[in-house]
């Protein structure tokens, strides 16, 4: 094992290894079904901490992984046997009400950012559940309830502070280090260790939200009028279609408990009288089962699926980005969306035009600026016994569904699928990311993630 004594004189954090009382708690991933054994976690207080358990892990050869948040869905917050900076003591927030921004540290979670932005009356372009990190959600790309309407997590991004691979601190900007700020804004933790992200913030405060039921037979034609109607509908309108069993809670009636059902989760900006108007129209696409829209604080609709979606479930994922809902392509999501092999287990098509399609393909590292939704597949359950059979009707799934789906994905949806998946995600974007990593980690230290390799000297433009 590696001698990590001399990492530890420069620590304000703590330092876990095995043998350690914690050692076991500080390793556990969100994704139970992945589970490594790092030979030691830093769980750093400040960036001097980073910058020296990064300049540890480069001395020494040490494989090194950065965690956030920690809802990474293949477990890329961790490796076996190196070294895991663990952020989830750097939580601060500091918003700015006047300019509408807040300044983040790399490891809170979106639920930090609601608590510190709501008295204001202020939200940020985030996701859908407020236990995921900030930093993971956003260097992917950041898809969310407010996607139509404010864009991706990213298009709100005005500055990041990193910890380079040589163990540097810089600010990336549109005025510093451009070039980096570029290839963060969807390239994931690939070319360094974000420590604070400052976002724009938007006027959110109650939204009109929640969702509208029908029963699982009626998927394809509310799949059609889900498409013809998001295609154009105004952007102050999000909603996310999906194949659900409905939870035995309250919040539901109990006639619909532990039924499979297709809906729409919807969130609207706009006032009760006008979202009212703007969804009349989904109450005539079948026959709803249940029509829960309301008001309700922003916070509120971030954490709903929070007690749904706790640590500790074995995860697996598959996802797409479509553009285009085909006879053929619905008939396959029925086939295998009805058949969702426990309760949590779901099939999400989250949209992502709007807003989103105003930034061009090459503005960031995030290329697909003219598709309609990033789709994703999750077998989940609670039951390590069943994982065989929730990773079957995932690919399963999948299979079926990929044949009419553009070529890549969202990061932030992948498991360890290879660098033609990640090539293909990236599209055009893939060979100058390619010679931003080589220039700002040329010996990839930052390689436990959806990784782009640096480019070779003298390869390709």
């Amino acid at each position: 094992m590696t001698d990590y004594n001399a990492l530890k004189a420069h620590l304000r954090g703590e330092l876990i290894q095995p043998g350690d009382a914690n050692y076991d708690d500080a390793r556990k991933l969100y994704n139970a079904m992945i589970d490594k054994k790092p030979e030691a976690i830093v769980r750093c207080v400040d960036v001097a901490d980073v910058m020296a358990c990064v300049n540890h892990a480069r001395s020494n050869g040490i494989l090194l992984a950065v965690r956030g948040g920690g809802h990474n869905g293949p477990g890329l917050g961790s490796c076996d046997g190196g070294l895991v900076i663990d952020l989830s003591r750097m939580r601060g927030v500091r918003v700015d009400p006047a300019a509408k921004t807040a300044q983040v540290e790399g490891g809170c979670v979106w639920g930090d950012v609601d608590h510190a932005t709501h008295p204001f009356g202020l939200a940020a372009a985030s996701g859908i559940i407020s236990t995921t990190g900030v930093g993971g959600l956003t260097l992917g790309g950041g898809i969310g309830h407010l996607s139509r309407k404010c864009g991706l997590s990213i298009d709100n991004l005005l500055s990041v502070d990193v910890v380079l691979a040589d163990g540097s601190f810089v600010t990336a900007n549109d005025q510093q280090n451009q070039d980096l700020f570029w290839a963060l804004r969807g390239g994931g933790g690939n070319f360094g260790v974000v420590t604070s992200f400052t976002f724009r913030l938007h006027p959110v405060s109650t939204v009109m939200a929640g969702p509208i039921f029908y029963a699982v037979e009626d998927a394809p034609a509310v799949m059609k009028a889900y498409e013809q109607f998001i295609t154009t509908a105004p952007e102050e309108i999000n909603g996310f279609f999906a194949f659900i069993v409905v939870p035995p809670v309250d919040l539901f009636p109990a006639s619909l408990h532990m039924r499979t059902v297709c809906g729409v989760v919807w969130c609207s900006t706009a006032s009760q009288e006008r979202t009212a108007e703007l969804l009349k129209p989904a109450e005539s696409w079948a026959t709803p089962l249940l029509v829960g829209v309301g008001p309700m604080p922003f916070p509120v609709l971030q954490s709903l699926f929070d007690g749904l979606y706790t640590p500790g479930l074995q995860w697996y994922w598959k996802a797409d980005f479509v553009d285009h809902l085909t006879e053929e392509s619905i008939a396959r999501h029925l086939e295998h969306g009805s058949k969702l092999p426990s309760m949590f287990s779901t099939m999400h098509m989250y949209p992502i035009n709007g807003a989103v399609h105003k930034v061009g393909s090459g503005d960031m590292a995030f290329s697909y600026r003219q598709t309609k939704w990033a789709e994703v597949i999750v077998g989940v359950d609670p039951d390590p016994a069943n994982k065989d059979k929730i990773m079957k009707w995932a690919r399963d799934y999948w299979d079926a569904v990929h044949p009419f789906a553009a070529p890549g994905a969202y990061v932030n949806f992948m498991m360890e699928e290879g660098t033609a998946r990640v090539e293909a995600t990236y599209g055009a974007n893939y060979s100058r990311l390619q010679a931003i990593k080589a220039k700002y980690d040329p010996e990839n230290l930052f390689r436990v993630n959806q990784n782009i390799a640096p480019k070779a000297v003298g390869a390709g433009s």
